[in-house]
């Protein structure tokens, strides 16, 4: 096996187009990580602490500020408003497609981007980040379900990882931007940074009017002609190609096949197989808010600052870029090692981390130099191992996970798990790490949580992510009705063609997967041969 990811042999087409496009709509990630990364570096801009405030005064530094209270719901309404945005992401791309519900949440999105640009109080400035988290929301469900449906199945974890470095590099951008003009004494201090989003929006939308729809979205709607040739244009291949037909073919036979199985209600996501795959997602999306991750980019300023670190606004830029660099890694990892492997190695790494950084802080006391340097340091190294694993995997596991009849809908729901949990901790964080009367004070301690549940990722991953690697969207679907165990499925070979399944005419409601495989097998055994012998009679 080399170094290099290479296009298996014997593979025709090529993947550029495909890759290329999928770069293009990770630009998605860009909306979600510079709207989160903005918020932590404004609450700790002196000019809009004095125009935002109420009369509450910082208890540390005795200036205007907006309380604990207002800061969560600051923070926490954007989630919020994502948790809606991503539970409407499935009706908008069943509904309207792919390619179009982009172009609705990035419209939804500048919406809320004007509105928190003209606010000079807070019941603007909240109702306009409700709004960008609702075309946030909408965007982090369909980003991946679009790239997982146009991507080949060498690279797709690449790919869709791609869609969490574009967070990174959002999160980048929004500690550059916020850095340099949080010294300015006038609104631009936080215009500047929320106004530059608009330009995300529309860089969205103009390239949505260019890209194809998803084949497999137009094979869903029956729509086979324009499937031919958005496939076509993505593989770079005749539409009466064999291979573009083989592939086509079997991605309308495996949706038929699932169709016969029963409806693509919500109710239908909640039932048998697919069930266990929904739970799967949810807890991966709700786990990866749990690692901690976003307590350092909403809050991280704020708490660094808290905790007697001189420029907290440098070291946020410091896990910024430290965020954005160990993503790479990850998107390498993701189709060398696969799913499971790098999940595991990434839930070990960063309990370890976080378990350090509590024991240090509690045992020496926030403000210590040497606490500091450890804090700082631990929180890089955690970080590390969050970007280079949890942070694209979750999404590249969720978007291959669902056969397509109910893809969108239970995509759009891990995904709302996910901002669920961030609305959570965006709410809790501020009580938790506080001193003010009622807040819990824990301050460092907080990191004995985060560690907790990075011990808890561990055990999930071993119980419950199958290893899909190097399949294709539909050869998952075998997997998860051939595989009973997550920890048995390193090393899965598919072997059903769902056209031939499709060809046999079996009762797909009364047999398993297995049994109707069996009834291929049979049926290629006494078809006729000519080889000078008798037709049907087998050699």
């Amino acid at each position: 096996m080399g170094i290099m990811l290479q296009k298996p042999e014997g593979v025709a087409g090529s993947a550029v187009p495909a890759i290329i496009i999928g770069l293009f709509v990770a630009f998605g990630g860009v909306l979600y990580g510079y709207d989160t990364g903005t918020i932590g570096g404004i609450l700790a801009m002196q000019y809009w602490r004095n125009l935002f405030s109420t009369g509450y005064k910082n208890g540390k530094d005795g200036l205007p500020d907006v309380s604990p209270s207002q800061s969560s719901e600051i923070v926490s309404i954007l989630s919020a408003g994502t948790f809606f945005g991503a539970l409407t992401a499935a009706p908008l791309a069943d509904n309207f497609g792919r390619r179009l519900g982009m172009i609705v949440s990035s419209v939804v999105f500048m919406f809320g981007v004007i509105l928190q640009t003209a606010a000079t109080a807070i019941p603007l400035f909240v109702a306009g980040r409700f709004f960008a988290g609702f075309g946030v929301g909408l965007i982090s469900a369909i980003v991946p379900l679009y790239q997982s449906e146009t991507s080949p199945k060498w690279i797709r974890g690449a790919i869709v990882g791609c869609y969490q470095l574009s967070i990174t590099i959002g999160l980048l951008l929004a500690s550059i931007v916020n850095n340099s003009t949080a010294g300015r004494q006038d609104t631009g201090s936080y215009r500047i940074p929320i106004a530059v989003q608009f330009a995300w929006g529309l860089i969205i939308i103009v390239g949505m009017l260019i890209l194809p729809e998803t084949p497999r979205y137009l094979i869903k709607r029956n729509r086979f002609n324009q499937a031919a040739k958005s496939l076509s244009r993505l593989r770079r291949l005749d539409v009466d190609h064999p291979a573009l037909i083989e592939e086509l073919g079997e991605i309308q036979a495996n949706h038929e096949y699932e169709l016969s199985l029963g409806k693509a209600t919500y109710l239908d996501c909640f039932k048998g197989n697919l069930l266990k795959r929904l739970l799967t997602g949810c807890g991966l999306q709700s786990l990866q808010q749990l690692t901690g991750v976003n307590f350092i980019f909403y809050y991280g300023t704020s708490f660094f600052k808290n905790s007697g670190i001189k420029n907290p606004f440098i070291i946020s830029l410091i896990t910024n870029i430290v965020n954005v660099c160990s993503t790479f890694p990850g998107l390498y990892l993701v189709e060398k090692w696969g799913r499971r492997p790098l999940l595991m190695m990434g839930a070990i790494g960063m309990s370890v981390c976080q378990l350090i950084v509590a024991s240090v802080g509690t045992a020496l006391g926030d403000g210590n130099l040497v606490a500091n340097k450890v804090l700082i340091a631990f929180v890089c190294f955690y970080i590390f191992f969050f970007a280079s694993s949890w942070g694209p995997c979750a999404w590249v596991v969720t978007g291959e996970i669902f056969p397509l009849k109910v893809r969108a809908k239970s995509l759009s729901m891990t995904t709302a798990s996910n901002w669920l949990l961030n609305w959570a901790i965006a709410y809790a964080t501020p009580y938790m790490v506080n001193d003010g009367p009622g807040d819990a004070n824990l301050k460092s301690k907080v990191f004995f949580i985060w560690g907790g549940f990075c011990v808890i990722c561990t055990a999930f991953v071993y119980l419950c992510i199958y290893e899909t690697k190097g399949l294709s969207l539909e050869q998952v679907d075998e997997l998860y009705a051939k595989v009973a165990h997550a920890w048995q499925s390193k090393g899965f070979v598919p072997s059903v063609s769902f056209q031939e399944v499709q060809d046999l005419g079996a009762n797909v409601r009364s047999q398993s997967l297995a049994e109707i495989e069996q009834g291929v097998g049979r049926k290629k055994s006494v078809a006729p041969v000519d080889n000078n012998g008798i037709d049907g009679e087998k050699y």
